[in-house]
């Protein structure tokens, strides 16, 4: 259920879009999918998860604005904004000397200090990576192709989760049942 509320926006988006061939109808169903993966996360979950809920409102806003003014270019900025913000967050907290990631999935890993720090750079890093490449895709590609790219963002992040399971498995704490994280969201 957590799966189709985090990606559902988004594979519905590149559906539409690929059916209709129209980026104001796609932005619709972006628009609606979102909302209605946040009502599916608070009826089972009973509370709106903090990451759920800025996706969601992100896509919300930047699919509205898209829809008001008629333009795909916000919602194709919103997977940068999104990206750069959870980079400047985990980055910027690490530099400060706090565990932002340990704050986010402290409750599901029980990490050394050091292990989180180092996780914590490595998706920082991967946030700042799909920000400039959604930058170079959106300002020099068509909209088909910025479309398949946004979806292949999909795969790619559970590729990105896959490879920090090794070293979440290797620091976590003795008696630890390993828990899937969460893969990183690259923004719709």
């Amino acid at each position: 259920m957590r799966t189709v509320v985090d990606y559902g926006a988004a594979i519905a988006f590149g559906v539409a879009y690929f059916v209709t061939k129209d980026f104001q109808k796609a932005t619709w169903v972006l628009v609606a999918a979102s909302a209605a993966a946040l009502a599916i996360g608070y009826a089972v979950e009973r509370r709106l998860a903090l990451l759920p809920l800025f996706f969601g409102g992100m896509a919300l806003v930047f699919g509205a604005l898209g829809l008001v003014f008629h333009s795909d270019v916000f919602v194709k900025i919103k997977v940068t904004v999104i990206n750069l913000a959870l980079a400047a967050f985990l980055l910027g907290g690490t530099l400060t000397g706090r565990q932002p990631l340990k704050l986010l999935m402290g409750e599901a890993l029980h990490l050394p200090d050091a292990a989180w720090r180092t996780l914590t750079l490595r998706y920082g890093g991967y946030f700042a990576l799909v920000a400039v490449l959604n930058e170079i895709v959106r300002n020099t590609q068509d909209t088909d192709t910025w479309v398949k790219f946004r979806l292949g963002l999909l795969p790619l992040a559970l590729v990105f989760v896959a490879t920090q399971i090794p070293f979440m498995m290797k620091h976590m704490a003795k008696g630890d049942a390993p828990t899937a994280a969460e893969p990183p969201d690259a923004g719709f």
